[in-house]
């Protein structure tokens, strides 16, 4: 009888852990939901998969900032349309979002960073294969490290997008008057908001655009941000959807410790912009052509923040042969948030057209 319940028992424990096994053999990959951690050169930084992984196509997106996080991104369709088509990985940059580590001048800088994206690639291609895709998707700032990581392994991505990007971050200090100016003239010319749009030029013209500073350059990429608020108040550039907006304040304040993702993103961002002078010093618009892999550009027509100007540049700059310039007439710098559904499709046609679907 003894000998019985023990055969009986080892069955129970066999079948139990076959079911197991083959659960996590099963992984619902075309439905994923996934969070994994990358541990780099001193830092623990989470990466959120999210999306349709049957295919081991997945689209890294590099938010903005410095300072961001992730999954702010995970609104609007690049969640409801996007995630239908490949896996998308919400990234918490080294000193962003709920990323852990210590965070002096040494251990924060645009190569470190672009080394954590390629660790992130390979710890993915540990996960589900090394057969698996990789797009990456870079807004802002994020079109800055995008760039970078590029340029230093090319090869590990089938495209490149980038969304109002910064790959020419020096520049926009000194293009900054220039689109003010220009956008304010058009807006003045058509009698909208006069008074708003005449202070916009007094301020620029009491500044000396000539040599960068960082008070500058905050006071004038502030001042980016109020524009595009006043053109969608007049109806210029569409306004966030009501529901997008309400993705985006659950993702703030029950998604990650808002504390932690405001302290770190501060931390950072002194460190790069005042420390290291990414905003003086820092361009790549001379290497663009190095960048020889398929590559889609997004830009909001509006974009006070990195002007239009840079659309064009990238553009003409990148050395792919398979290169296409998307303008979206409604926006301003944040395109997937203010024209989602033909945001979404151009990423997704991006996608399947690169892909490998063997």
């Amino acid at each position: 009888m003894q000998k019985m319940v023990y055969n009986q028992g080892k069955r129970v424990l066999f079948l139990l852990s076959f079911f197991i096994v083959l659960s996590c053999a099963k992984e619902d990959i075309d439905d994923l939901s996934d969070t994994l951690y990358v541990r780099h050169k001193g830092a623990d930084m989470p990466a959120h998969i999210y999306g349709d992984a049957s295919e081991k196509v997945f689209l890294i997106i590099l938010h903005g900032g410095p300072g961001g996080d992730g999954l702010t991104y995970r609104s609007g369709t690049i969640k409801s349309e996007i995630e239908k088509t490949c896996a998308v990985v919400y990234f918490d940059q080294r000193g962003s979002g709920m990323s852990q580590g210590r965070y002096s001048k040494d251990e924060i800088s645009v190569d470190i960073m672009a080394e954590d994206v390629l660790a992130l690639v390979k710890v993915i291609r540990h996960k589900y294969g090394d057969d698996s895709q990789f797009f990456l998707m870079g807004h802002s700032w994020g079109g800055t490290l995008g760039t970078a990581v590029m340029l230093k392994d090319q090869d590990a991505f089938r495209g490149w997008i980038e969304v109002d990007g910064a790959h020419d971050a020096k520049g926009i200090y000194f293009e900054y008057p220039d689109n003010f100016r220009r956008v304010a003239n058009e807006q003045i010319a058509a009698n909208r908001s006069v008074f708003f749009w005449e202070g916009v030029k007094d301020k620029i013209d009491g500044l000396d655009t000539t040599t960068y500073t960082d008070g500058d350059f905050y006071s004038m990429n502030r001042e980016a941000y109020k524009a595009e608020e006043k053109l969608a108040n007049d109806r210029i550039i569409n306004k966030i959807k009501s529901s997008i907006q309400g993705e985006l304040a659950v993702t703030a304040f029950f998604k990650n410790n808002f504390l932690t993702v405001g302290w770190s993103g501060s931390r950072t961002q002194s460190i790069l912009v005042e420390d290291q002078g990414i905003f003086e010093n820092l361009s790549y618009a001379n290497r663009l052509n190095e960048i020889t892999i398929p590559s889609l550009i997004l830009w909001g027509r509006y974009d006070m923040v990195v002007p239009t100007k840079f659309a064009q540049d990238a553009f003409e700059g990148l050395g792919s042969t398979s290169k296409e310039l998307v303008i979206f007439e409604d926006s301003g710098h944040s395109p997937m948030l203010v024209e989602p559904d033909l945001f979404a499709e151009e990423v997704i046609d991006f996608i399947n057209e690169h892909k490998d679907s063997n």
